[in-house]
């Protein structure tokens, strides 16, 4: 039934509840044939009709146009809102009940547009409770619905990046250049430059570095032209993503601190905790030297990132990382209780951050002389990497692979680790 089919059903509904006809309905306003067109589809009426038949029929216009009560609507809007501030505040188990419980309601089926941000919030509760195919059916079921343009960004910035953090580079790729990729670009909004954001880190996963490096210019001269905080985070935090991998690390840190400045005045808690993360693993890259205070920072993210809703992947990432500086700065046992904390944060299989994590298991447990160990966890890091698809990720864990093995006297599996990294650099 067409949304016209609808109205005008819901209004011989009720006008036959007051018990009126067509001609009593229509006068002197209307026409009765008039009533009886919108009755059967046949005609659309006005905002300014619809409202005058809802003041006749003594009922709300809200009613006539989505087939439920004020008071319903309203019920609504409140269990929506308090569904999405669970998510904001890591509450990732109640804000999907909440989501799931209004998408059982019957009343939520005319109302599109609310429906579809259910559907959205939903993906993103999801998402951010490790659950990351079944974060990606909603969306690509949403993706079929005609959605509002802006509506239609926001999915794909979501798919996009649940696609590369499941390694599923060539489909996060494919979904952000359907929009920004040809002539049929539209203009640049802040939205737009998030989701090429998202694409950029998906070409750096990938290793396709020139296309990056081209790209992260081209979002560089676009956030510059709108001059929104928005749109600055999201390209200078990926020029520094870019600088990085390019190896330039200082030039990273100084976009990355620049970003986060921005961020700090303008973001939500979610994308300040996510950043912070990202800046303390740049900088403990740039300047080993200061991993006690990079430790220190990623000590006191533990509660920021608990009390948003960061994914479970992304609090899978802080212990590994935490673990990373503490490794370094010697706290041994806390590095291990760190790391093993991340490591089972994670989906069985398939995680290139799994295999780090088991890698840098393997290293401690070889460096205090606990050889039995140290080769478990790097048997297991190479179960974690046999899955995982060709890409500049999967390249750089397996030569780490590759050295560790060596390190622990394993000759033949460091050479056929070796091999595994130049195959994923295509080599």
């Amino acid at each position: 039934m067409t949304t016209s089919d609808l109205v005008g059903l819901r209004i011989k509904t009720v006008r036959r509840q007051r018990g009126l006809s067509q001609a009593q309905l229509a006068h002197p306003e209307l026409s009765d044939s008039y009533v009886s067109l919108i009755e059967s589809g046949k005609r659309t009426p006005t905002p300014a009709v619809l409202e005058l038949l809802a003041q006749k029929l003594d009922c709300s216009l809200s009613y006539l146009i989505n087939g439920v009560t004020a008071e319903q609507m309203e019920d609504i809007e409140l269990a929506l809102g308090y569904a999405r501030l669970a998510l904001e505040n890591g509450e990732v188990s109640e804000a999907r009940t909440r989501f799931n419980e209004l998408l059982a309601d019957n009343n939520l089926t005319g109302l599109t547009s609310l429906r579809q941000e259910t559907e959205y919030g939903l993906a993103l509760a999801t998402e951010a409770g490790g659950d990351l195919d079944a974060a990606i059916s909603i969306l690509l079921r949403l993706r079929e619905e005609d959605l509002p343009s802006e509506r239609q960004i926001e999915v794909a910035i979501a798919l996009c990046r649940i696609y590369r953090e499941s390694e599923r580079l060539a489909e996060a790729v494919e979904v952000g250049e359907q929009l920004l990729v040809g002539s049929a670009r539209p203009a640049w909004t802040d939205l737009l430059v998030e989701l090429g954001g998202t694409l950029l880190a998906a070409y750096i996963e990938r290793g396709d570095l020139l296309r990056a490096r081209q790209f992260a210019a081209e979002l560089l001269n676009a956030a510059d032209a709108l001059g929104t905080p928005r749109s600055i985070v999201a390209a200078t935090w990926m020029a520094s993503n870019t600088a990085q991998i390019t190896g330039h690390p200082e030039e990273a840190l100084s976009f990355s601190e620049r970003a986060m400045a921005v961020q700090l005045e303008n973001g939500q808690p979610r994308a300040i905790a996510r950043m912070r993360l990202a800046l303390a693993q740049k900088r403990l890259e740039a300047r080993p030297h200061e991993a006690a205070a990079v430790r220190d920072t990623l000590r006191n993210a533990v509660a920021e990132f608990e009390q948003t809703s960061t994914s479970t992947i992304q609090r899978a990432r802080l212990q590994v990382e935490l673990a990373r500086a503490e490794s370094i700065t010697g706290e041994l046992d806390q590095a291990v209780e760190h790391a093993v904390a991340g490591r089972n944060m994670l989906p069985k299989s398939g995680m290139a951050l799994g295999a780090e994590a088991d890698l840098l298991l393997g290293r401690i447990y070889g460096a205090v002389g606990r050889s039995q160990e140290a080769a478990a966890h790097v048997t297991a890091a190479r179960d974690w990497l046999a899955p995982l698809p060709d890409s500049r990720r999967s390249a750089a864990t397996w030569y780490a692979t590759a050295e560790t093995m060596e390190q622990l006297g394993d000759s033949d599996g460091a050479v056929e680790a070796y091999q595994r990294a130049l195959a994923c650099a295509g080599l």
